[in-house]
Formats: C-alpha cells, structure tokens, sequence
C-alpha cells in the first residue's frame, strides 16, 4: 500500500517556461524508504481548492546521487500540474509516497541501451541516462528526444553538458517538430526516425535494451519498429502519457449493479456499487483509503487482485497477459461484469 510522507521542498528549478523539477528534502530516518531503481515514480499528494489531489511523476535523479527529484510540466487544465509549476515554492510542505512503478533500468555491464522519449517522457529516461554512465563505465546509451522547440526542451542544458562529459559513451539526437535546429532532425518519433537510427546510423551496434516514454501512438509505433529490427519484445520497455480505450473491453460493461467485498488493510468492506463505476471511484466514495495515482490507467498505483467474481479494465498498458490471467487489475479501469466480486489490495 503506498505511505505519505510529509517533507519539504528544499529546490524548485524551472527547466522550461512551462516545466519545473521540484527537489524534496528527505529526512534521515526516510533514507531507506525512500531508494529507488531508475524508472520508479512517486505520488504526490496536496489538498488544492478544498480538494485533496495526488498525480503520479517520474523520478529524473539517480539512485547514486541521494536525491528524490521529480519534473512536472503544466498541462491545461491540469490542475495539479498548474498548481506545482506555478505555486509550489521551496519550504513549502508536501506529501509523497515512497517509489514504485515497473519501468525499470537494471543497468549491467557491456551494455548498449537506446531510448526514444518525447516531451516530459524524458523524466525517467534521465535518471536512467544518469544511471548508466554513472555506474557502468563499460556501457553505452543512445537517446532520441522530441520536443517542438529547443526552448521546450526539459533538461536541455543537462542533456548537453552529459553529452561533453561522456562523449564517448553517450550519444545525444535532438528531433524538433516545430523548429529547425542545425545538425538536429525535423518531425517528430516515428517508423522512419527509429529506423533511420537504428537500420543506418547504429546499424553496427546491437541495442541490448530500449526504452520509451511518450504518447501511446509514438510508443506503438516505435516498438513495432524495433522488433521488425530484431530487438526481442521483451527487451523494449515503456512506459505511457495516456492510454487509449479498449473498445471490446467497454462493450462488456453493462448497467447494473454488483455486491463487492473489498479486502484493504486487513479489513474487509463490502457494497453495492454500479457497474458502470469503475472499482476504485466506488471505493473512494464509500470511505475506503485505496491507493491511487494517475487515475488514468499508466502507472501501478492501484493495481489488486479479483478473488472471486469477474472484471474487464477499459484501459491497461501496465498488466501483462499472464497478470491478468491469474486475476490482477487495476482499480481504476476496471469494471464489475458479476453480481458479486471480491478484491483484494493486500495481496499483490
């Protein structure tokens, strides 16, 4: 189950006119809790307006360093986001969970890694970036990063500095779709970029790993292009802005109503909710203290298991066949399609 943790902002640094990185100040006795691997989020949890809000972000520091640094951009109307690029302050209070997710760098010898990202998907890739040289001297990361304009750029200046420092170990491709930049590619991540890198500029290399984060069109499309490349699927690794809707999924879901026991905290609690609720909203509206982050179905936050009963989630980018095979889903894609369900968040 995830754990607040009341810390201090000790750093806020505006990377991009629209886009800060916000450094919380960890205290001693949180140190341990607080370790991650290269990839992992954490929630973060503020009351705004009468309403108390938690969103998910990557971390884009590196284990080594000590530091627990996330980047958030402004999205319209996104209210979270528009409240921490514009209000947040250093010394402001704030709640985090510890680490978590399953997009993860497990870096390793004689390795060579590439990695597309686009926008803020650059947030778990630097950490990873970061990891690699930092750790593994005889390893090699290749990075594609799209954005509109060098200005949008987040981390551009960092991204720059690491290229010099690590020139030969790191290889940095800019692609810009709203701006043309001298020696950098113009468009945006797609079947013809990916393969241009890796079919023509790379083709002497073998990529030991890829990973992406993005929109689900970039991620689709690059990942196709990588196994026609001869990168086996389970070595390309991503992770979503959003998902789209499973149609045939949403079909299933009927009016109706189901009797659900819900097992947290050791506790069982059990309820009638609609079947055109999803299991997590239902929760929450009856005074349960589910874990929850994006809400949207792209991190792990509120994944449980069905113990009995059926259920179909109208999104999931994170649950692999198997997982869903032996029950697990996420709370806040999944529907009721039984007249009775148990799920269980302990046991995950």
């Amino acid at each position: 189950m995830a754990t607040f943790h009341k810390v201090n902002i000790q750093e806020i640094k505006h990377e991009t006119a629209n886009a800060v990185s916000v450094l919380f100040k960890i205290p001693e006795n949180l140190k341990e809790a607080f370790n991650f691997t290269a990839g992992q989020y954490i929630t973060l949890q503020k009351e705004i307006n009468g309403e108390e809000i938690r969103r998910a972000y990557s971390i884009c520091s590196t284990p080594k360093s000590g530091e627990i640094r996330v980047a958030i951009k402004a999205v319209e109307n996104g209210t979270f986001s528009v409240f921490a690029t514009s209000g947040l302050k250093a010394g402001d209070v704030i709640e985090i969970s510890e680490p978590e997710g399953r997009f993860l760098l497990n870096a390793d010898v004689n390795k060579n890694y590439i990695a597309f990202a686009a926008g803020s998907g650059i947030t778990p890739i630097l950490s990873m970036v970061k990891t690699v040289l930092e750790t593994e001297s005889t390893s090699k990361f290749t990075l594609v990063y799209g954005n509109k304009t060098a200005a949008d750029t987040i981390f551009y200046d960092e991204l720059n500095s690491l290229k010099e420092t690590y020139s030969d170990r790191f290889k940095l491709h800019y692609i810009f779709s709203r701006e043309e930049v001298k020696n950098q590619l113009r468009g945006r991540i797609d079947e013809s970029v990916t393969n241009y890198f890796v079919k023509n500029m790379y083709r002497e290399l073998s990529f030991d790993a890829a990973f992406l984060c993005g929109p689900e069109e970039m991620i689709n499309e690059v990942s196709k292009t990588l196994e026609n490349n001869n990168i086996p699927k389970e070595n390309i690794h991503f992770e979503l802005f959003t998902t789209s809707v499973d149609e045939e999924a949403l079909s299933e879901v009927k009016e109706g109503t189901t009797e659900i026991t819900v097992l947290l905290d050791d506790e069982e609690t059990t309820f009638i909710m609609q079947q055109t609720d999803d299991i997590l909203a239902a929760s929450l509206r009856n005074d349960l203290d589910a874990p929850y982050s994006c809400q949207g179905g792209v991190c792990s936050s509120c994944m449980c298991k069905v113990t009995e009963g059926k259920a179909v989630m109208v999104k999931n980018s994170i649950l692999t066949d198997g997982e869903i095979a032996d029950g697990l889903i996420l709370a806040c894609q999944a529907h009721p399609t039984t007249a009775k369900i148990t799920i269980d968040f302990d046991d995950v």
